[in-house]
């Protein structure tokens, strides 16, 4: 056989007189009240280091999923900041359209008017001036260019002709060594490609909608 087998021994051990030459001690099985108190704590300070790691290994346990959850989350929060930002920016082109459509409905001159007010130096050695818009802005238009023309010293012909296929509120000016142009349509769409451009190039990597959270 290989190997050893275990060594045996006994509690209690006789010399060749009988008398006994070793006997092992045996467990005490009456304690004073003092020792009974030292191991009560002792045995209370061991349950409560016990339940310390394991409640520090059940947070440390939490923290790490939580912190898996954030990092999972993360980015599906960016897309929905940025889904936010671009509704935002939609809901804001669409209340400044409608405010833009309300006011040219009720001064459909005054683009024209402000254009000629800022174009005042150009057109003041012009012979005459020449203004398309839409056929039924003529008559209101041809009025509110005459009192302009006064008031920025224009001493020419403002002359109105109408071109149906201009956008409403839209119109030219031509003044001999120069010209001018505005159309509402075109002015909303210019925009809205800035600002689609202007999303689409920040992407998900903008500002955070609330300021600190990028910590």
């Amino acid at each position: 056989m290989t190997g050893s087998l275990p060594k045996f021994s006994f509690d209690t051990e006789f010399d060749e007189g009988g008398a006994v030459a070793y006997q092992a001690p045996r467990p005490k099985t009456a304690f004073t009240p003092e020792e009974v108190e030292q191991i009560r704590q002792q045995a209370y300070a061991e349950g409560e280091k016990a339940g310390l790691q394991s409640v520090n290994a059940a947070q440390a346990r939490a923290m790490a999923e939580v912190a898996a959850a954030c990092r999972q989350a993360l980015p599906r929060l960016a897309e929905v900041a940025h889904e936010h930002r671009v509704g935002s920016a939609n809901l804001a082109l669409a209340c400044a359209r409608a405010i833009a459509d309300a006011a040219l409905s009720r001064f459909p001159a005054a683009p024209l008017q402000a254009a000629m007010e800022s174009l005042a130096r150009e057109i003041e050695t012009a012979p005459r001036l020449v203004v398309a818009v839409r056929p039924e802005m003529a008559a209101h238009v041809q009025e509110k260019l005459g009192n302009t023309a006064a008031a920025v010293g224009f001493p020419g012909a403002v002359q109105v002709r109408t071109e149906p296929t201009l956008s409403p509120y839209a119109f030219t000016l031509d003044f001999g060594d120069g010209s001018a142009a505005f159309d509402p349509e075109a002015a909303a769409q210019r925009v809205t490609e800035a600002l689609e451009a202007a999303l689409a190039a920040e992407g998900l990597h903008a500002e955070p909608l609330i300021p600190g959270s990028e910590g």
